[in-house]
C-alpha cells in the first residue's frame, strides 16, 4: 500500500522526494513517475477509489491534470458526509463532475437550496440517481430543473422534501420516463391522485414506490398505477388512510411481479383485498402449483405489512399466508407483519406449522 500512504501524505500537504520510486516499484519498476502530474489517469482513478469521496475533493484541486482525469473518470459521488455548507460544495462541484452519474445529497439538517440543485441539473446530465432525502429547502424550482436537465434519471429520493407540489411532481414525470424507482414519502403535497395519475402514464418501467404517510394518496391514484406500472415490485402505503380495497383488487390484477406490499394503518382495508391477493396466485401463474415447492421463494409476495389493518380476520390472511409460501410468521424470518391485530395471532406460515407438527425426538437415556 505504498502508493495508498504517498496519495495521504500528498493530501495532507507533505512533499515526496521518492515519489518516483515508490510509484515505480509498485508497478514493477516499468513506468517512471516524477511529479503527481505524471500519474496515468488509470491509476490515479484506482487509488481514489480506495479512499472515501473527501479525498476525492481534495485531490480534484491538486492542479488541473488532475481535477480534468477525476472530472472524466468519477462517476459515484456522495456528500452525504458533509454537515455544513453542502450547498456551496455542490454550487462547486457540478460543473467540474459532469460524468456523475450517482449523486448521494442525504442530509441530517437541511442545506440545499434551489440553486444547487439547478447547478446539478445543468451539468450532470448523465445523472441516474439522485438522492436529495430530507431537502425541507427545496422548492418546485428544484424538480422543474430536473425535469430539464436530468432526463434519464432512474433512482430519485426525494422523501421528506414537504415543500414539493403535485404539479411540480407531475411535470418531472413527464420529463423523467425511465424512473424506476421512487421515494415520495412524507412527500405530502407532491403524492396526490393527480401526480399519481401522471407516473401512472409517463413512468410505465416503475419498480418501486414509495408513499409512506402520504395521506392524500387515494384509490384513484393507485389504480392509475397499477394500470400504468405493471412491473411493479415494490409499493409502501403506509399511512395512505384513503385507500381502500379497490387499491389492492386492482394491483392484485394488474402488478403480477408485485413482491412487497405495505399497508399499514390502512384501516379501510378488508377481507376482500386479501382474498383478492391470494386468488391473483392462481389466476395470474397459472401452472405454479406444480412446481411451486421448487419455486415459493422466487415468485409472488414476499413482504406484507398489514399491521393496525383490524378490520382483517384469520381465515382471510391465512389464505393470503398459504398463497404465497415465502411469507413467514414463524420467529426470525418475519415477512407476513401483522402487530396491532390481535384477532390474527392464529395465522401461521407453512414452515410454522410444519413445525409444530415434527415429531418429538426422544433422546436415549444412558444405561
Amino acid at each position: 500500500m505504498m502508493v495508498f500512504g504517498g496519495v495521504e501524505n500528498m493530501m495532507n500537504g507533505s512533499n515526496n522526494n521518492n515519489l518516483g520510486s515508490e510509484i515505480g516499484g509498485g508497478l514493477g519498476g516499468g513506468l517512471r513517475i516524477i511529479e503527481w502530474k505524471d500519474i496515468p489517469v488509470e491509476l490515479l482513478l484506482r487509488i481514489l477509489s480506495l479512499v472515501d469521496d473527501r479525498w476525492v475533493i481534495v485531490a480534484s484541486g491538486v492542479c488541473h491534470g488532475w481535477r480534468d482525469a477525476i472530472s472524466w473518470g468519477l462517476t459515484h459521488l456522495s456528500l452525504s458526509w458533509c454537515k455544513k455548507r453542502m450547498n456551496d460544495l455542490v454550487l462547486s462541484l457540478a460543473p467540474k463532475f459532469t460524468k456523475l452519474e450517482v449523486l448521494i445529497l442525504r442530509q441530517g439538517t437541511p442545506q440545499l437550496q434551489d440553486d444547487a440543485v439547478e447547478k446539478i441539473a445543468n451539468h450532470c446530465h448523465d445523472l441516474q440517481e439522485l438522492d436529495l432525502s430530507k431537502s425541507f429547502r427545496l422548492t418546485d424550482r428544484s424538480l422543474y430543473a430536473l425535469a430539464h436537465g436530468c432526463p434519464n434519471l432512474v433512482r430519485l429520493n426525494i422523501s421528506g422534501c414537504s415543500a414539493f407540489s403535485d404539479t411540480a411532481l407531475a411535470f418531472l414525470t413527464g420529463f423523467c420516463r425511465k424512473l424506476k424507482f421512487l421515494n415520495l414519502c412524507g412527500c405530502v403535497r407532491a403524492a396526490s391522485d393527480r401526480a399519481l395519475k401522471a407516473i401512472g402514464y409517463n413512468c410505465n418501467e416503475l419498480q418501486s414506490l414509495n408513499l409512506g404517510w402520504c395521506d392524500r394518496v387515494g384509490d384513484e391514484g393507485v389504480k392509475s398505477l397499477a394500470y400504468g406500472c405493471p412491473d411493479l415490485r415494490a409499493l409502501d402505503l403506509c399511512g395512505c388512510v384513503l385507500i381502500t380495497d379497490d387499491s389492492v383488487i386492482a394491483l392484485a390484477n394488474n402488478c403480477l411481479h408485485l413482491r412487497s406490499l405495505d399497508l399499514y394503518y390502512c384501516q379501510n382495508i378488508t377481507d376482500q383485498a386479501m382474498y383478492s391477493l391470494a386468488q391473483s396466485r392462481v389466476k395470474n401463474k397459472p401452472g405454479t402449483w406444480a412446481s411451486v415447492s421448487n419455486r415459493h421463494e422466487e415468485e409472488g409476495l414476499t413482504n406484507l405489512n398489514i399491521s393496525q389493518c383490524t378490520a382483517l380476520t384469520p381465515p382471510a390472511v391465512q389464505a393470503v399466508c398459504d398463497s404465497f409460501p415465502a411469507l413467514h410468521t414463524c420467529p426470525g424470518r418475519h415477512s407476513l407483519i401483522i402487530s396491532g391485530c390481535l384477532s390474527l395471532t392464529s395465522v401461521h406460515c407453512a414452515c410454522a406449522v410444519q413445525a409444530h407438527h415434527a415429531p418429538t425426538v426422544i433422546p436415549h437415556l444412558a444405561h
